[in-house]
């Protein structure tokens, strides 16, 4: 069979985790077929995954927390495959650019992301936490492509673009430009006043030197993003899947997409261990990872 694998849309960080991923199990096994899909990303791969369209995807981690609690929806019937990477949510700003907080932001043009992406949810949440509406209290510009929101913030047309994940090209295409960038994420009060209100994020913190010129660690808030699998996935195919990923491990010097894409990480934080596909819990324990 060929796995359909759902991605987003052309510029942003999940096309390229779905090249790695795909370049990654066809590696150590080449007879499992995949195709990735682009998408408009996390909020249209669920109803895709849902309707059987899609067979997996990567979904941000904002949005599997809402469509597997029920958040303003029925639970999803969705399975995890693995975790892929955290995201620590930040805008980016020209380095020339007089704004340094998210204060200084409110009534600004920001681009949040393409319309589909869990970012755009993540940067909801971040600002409610502060007491913002991401929809109200700036200038709101949600994008077609992903790939768009650079080219907005260097030539003026937005004050800064919301973004998050190592590696993600909004973030690198910023940094390697001429006019170079600066990042602002919530200060310590205000990353302490996103997680009281919403204790499903988690601290995460962009390790220095992840772009151009970012020379210190950027302490933010975000979550895990995960491959989610259709209902009745065969157990067999995501059983091959996981353990070609996890041989990419094994392999050591896994591709920088892949990095954090480990069974342990999985393991560490999929949201309730019986929300892993059955398939990946027979691998897991093949390995000593469950019992």
């Amino acid at each position: 069979m060929k796995v359909r694998l759902g991605t987003a849309t052309p510029g942003g960080g999940f096309p390229v985790y779905g090249a790695a991923f795909v370049a990654g199990v066809r590696r150590f096994d080449p007879t499992l077929e995949i195709e990735a899909i682009n998408t408009r990303g996390s909020t249209e791969n669920v109803p895709m995954l849902e309707a059987g369209t899609l067979d997996i995807a990567l979904v941000q981690g904002e949005v599997v927390h809402e469509v597997l609690k029920g958040v303003g929806r029925a639970p999803a019937d969705l399975r995890v495959l693995t975790a892929m990477y955290p995201t620590a949510g930040m805008f980016v700003v020209r380095a020339d650019s007089p704004y340094r907080t998210i204060a200084d932001l409110k009534g600004k043009p920001v681009a949040w992301g393409a319309g589909g992406s869990g970012l755009v949810i993540l940067g909801r949440y971040a600002m409610d936490g502060l007491g913002l509406d991401a929809a109200k209290d700036f200038q709101p510009i949600y994008l077609e492509r992903a790939g768009d929101g650079p080219a907005m913030v260097l030539d003026g047309r937005a004050a800064a673009l919301w973004g998050g994940g190592n590696g993600w090209p909004g973030f690198v295409a910023m940094a390697n430009s001429k006019e170079g960038a600066r990042f602002i994420a919530p200060d310590g009060g205000e990353i302490e006043r996103i997680l009281a209100k919403h204790p499903f994020l988690k601290p995460v913190t962009q390790p220095a030197g992840s772009f151009a010129g970012q020379t210190a660690a950027i302490p933010s808030v975000g979550s895990w993003s995960f491959v989610l699998a259709r209902p009745g996935l065969d157990e067999t195919v995501a059983y091959r899947m996981v353990k070609a990923l996890h041989a990419v491990q094994q392999a050591g010097t896994p591709p920088p997409q892949l990095a954090e894409t480990t069974a342990a990480n999985t393991v560490a934080v999929v949201p309730g261990r019986e929300k892993l596909h059955p398939g990946v819990v027979r691998f897991y324990r093949e390995i000593g990872l469950l019992t």
